[in-house]
């Protein structure tokens, strides 16, 4: 509930500090003192736009916090720890406008949109004004009051999510087969070339060692006559050649015995040579006994090759990439396999969803019409007592006009009202007169206070237009209402204002050079002047004194 509002620089409110308790808590005073400052203030704290004229003239901003204690409100302590934001002590809001027409908001001290402010707000506060955006002018709260007097919001829950789950499965499903005309071409496409790689079968380091052959067999001629020109100077030559030369050396340096150190090596090098040589011409003669210049080998390897190549360029890679290429194309062809699976899981999940959701969605809408017929009995005897004779009240269903499922249910909720005899039924927001809108509002939220999970309702002059018996009614209901938790409302009546189980006074303070707006927390005394001179105006009577600690009595007994 809202333990504590802090206004500062607001409208004509200087600095104004309230505590507030649980139960019916009334405000008053004389019109214009300023009662719904203090309301429209709250409002801002829950997130209500605002601009620089709300700044109080003189000052550079205005700066309203709400504080709430939040132990009987586990929505919106959910909330706050979904976000983070979640404290050990009270929830605190905070709105600061500057004359500049700049706003900031914050959550237990921390900045926030003010969107945020709103959605928490919703779950703190119920405010109830001759305003059109009041939430019971939402369809959106007809069905939340509607699942909690029925005890299905649970269920309601249920349907939501199956909803939404739904919906995404089929954005999903969408996605995938509205491609499904490319993706079967592109298969296709990618299976003939997969064929192709596959055909020609490119083995591991296959093309350096096709290439090398080829290039072997190409040269043959020039190649084996190179090798017989080497062996010739290595071997072979009558006019001297490099064995002939290496093993004279070798005999003539080998005729000194002792050579020194340096001779000793030259003479092993020399050896060293003279070995490698003989070997060097060993490999020579048996690459050219071996040598088989086949041509028709060299037409299979030409052929080979341009394979390889005619396929690189038909893929415009080079040729050593085509083992990469047939990779990336076979992982190409298994994603578009795994999307084709995807689908028919996706399907399959879709349905089970469709049906799942049909289930519960049925149940659920069984469950609201047998309560709905319950709960609009029981607004319109309220309504009756609130001097409103003859007054019906409806809830209407109408089947959701979508092919889609909807989150909300099978069916549109909308509370229908006729406030007088004769006339027909209309929406909510269709109601012209906003006493009685404040009074239908009144009967509807006595009857669901119970399951609300809004904690703190608030009544912005709800007597407007009546009095008498009625205004006695009002009062008592609000009562009621403030006996299960925590009720603000603006009035101008004695009989609403003597049921409160605390008396807030607004009055002006007006100096030498400006006017200020304070509010009092009246005692006992006070509260029987107060109701006294609503009852008679200005002068006290000991008549109207008299009636004023009646009334006062008679609502505490």
């Amino acid at each position: 509930m809202l333990v504590h509002l802090s206004v500062h620089n607001y409208a004509i409110v200087e600095h104004l500090d309230l505590e507030l308790q649980s139960g019916m808590s009334v405000i008053t005073g004389e019109t214009g003192a300023g009662k719904s400052i203090m309301l429209d203030a709250l409002g801002l704290a829950l997130g209500d736009r605002a601009d620089s004229g709300v700044v109080r003239p003189g000052a550079d901003k205005a700066d309203i916090l709400a504080s709430f204690d939040l132990a009987d409100i586990p929505e919106a302590r959910s909330w706050l720890s979904e976000r983070d934001l979640d404290t050990d002590g009270p929830c605190i809001l905070r709105r600061v406008i500057t004359s500049e027409g700049r706003s900031r908001a914050y959550i237990n001290g921390s900045p926030c949109p003010q969107g945020d402010l709103k959605a928490l707000g919703e779950l703190l506060i119920d405010i109830h004004s001759q305003h059109e955006h009041q939430s019971l002018l939402k369809p959106d709260t007809h069905r939340r009051l509607l699942d909690e007097y029925a005890g299905t919001s649970d269920l309601a829950r249920q349907v939501q999510l199956a909803a939404q789950r739904w919906k995404q499965i089929r954005s999903e499903l969408e996605r995938l087969s509205s491609s499904s005309d490319e993706q079967r071409a592109r298969h296709q496409l990618l299976s003939y070339q997969l064929e192709e790689l596959e055909n020609l079968s490119l083995g591991d380091n296959e093309l350096e060692q096709l290439e090398q052959e080829h290039k072997t067999l190409s040269n043959a001629e020039q190649l084996l006559g190179t090798c017989r020109q080497v062996l010739e100077l290595c071997s072979e030559s009558d006019a001297g050649n490099v064995l002939s030369a290496l093993t004279a050396s070798l005999n003539r340096l080998g005729a000194f015995s002792n050579q020194p150190g340096a001779l000793s090596e030259a003479t092993n090098l020399l050896a060293s040579a003279q070995i490698q040589v003989e070997e060097a011409v060993g490999e020579l003669n048996r690459f050219i006994d071996h040598f088989d210049a086949d041509p028709q080998r060299q037409q299979q390897l030409e052929d080979r090759l341009d394979s390889i190549y005619s396929l690189a360029r038909k893929h415009r890679v080079q040729p050593g990439d085509l083992g990469q290429l047939q990779q990336r194309l076979l992982d190409e062809l298994e994603s578009l396999n795994a999307d084709d699976e995807a689908i028919e899981r996706l399907s399959d999940e879709l349905a089970a969803y469709a049906r799942h959701y049909q289930e519960k969605a049925s149940e659920l809408s069984q469950l609201r019409q047998a309560a709905a017929s319950t709960l609009a009995n029981a607004v319109e005897v309220e309504m009756q007592r609130l001097g409103m004779p003859g007054g019906r009240f409806n809830i209407q269903f109408s089947p959701q006009n979508s092919d889609s499922l909807q989150p909300n249910g099978l069916e549109q909720i909308e509370f229908q009202v006729s406030a007088n005899p004769g006339q027909p039924l209309k929406g909510l927001a269709k109601v012209a007169s906003g006493g009685e809108l404040s009074r239908i509002s009144l009967a509807i939220q006595v009857i669901t206070a119970q399951t609300s999970r809004v904690p703190t309702l608030v009544f912005d002059e709800v007597d407007v237009g009546i009095g008498g018996p009625t205004a006695e009614v009002v009062g008592q209901l609000l009562r009621r209402l403030g006996e299960r938790g925590q009720v603000l409302t603006v009035t101008h009546l004695p009989q609403v204002a003597a049921q409160g189980h605390q008396h807030l006074f607004v009055h002006k303070q007006r100096g030498s050079e400006e006017t200020r707006t304070a509010v009092a927390t009246l005692d006992a005394e006070q509260r029987i002047e107060e109701v006294a001179r609503m009852l008679g105006g200005l002068d006290l009577t000991n008549e109207s004194l008299a009636h004023a600690r009646k009334m006062l009595a008679a609502s505490c007994a």
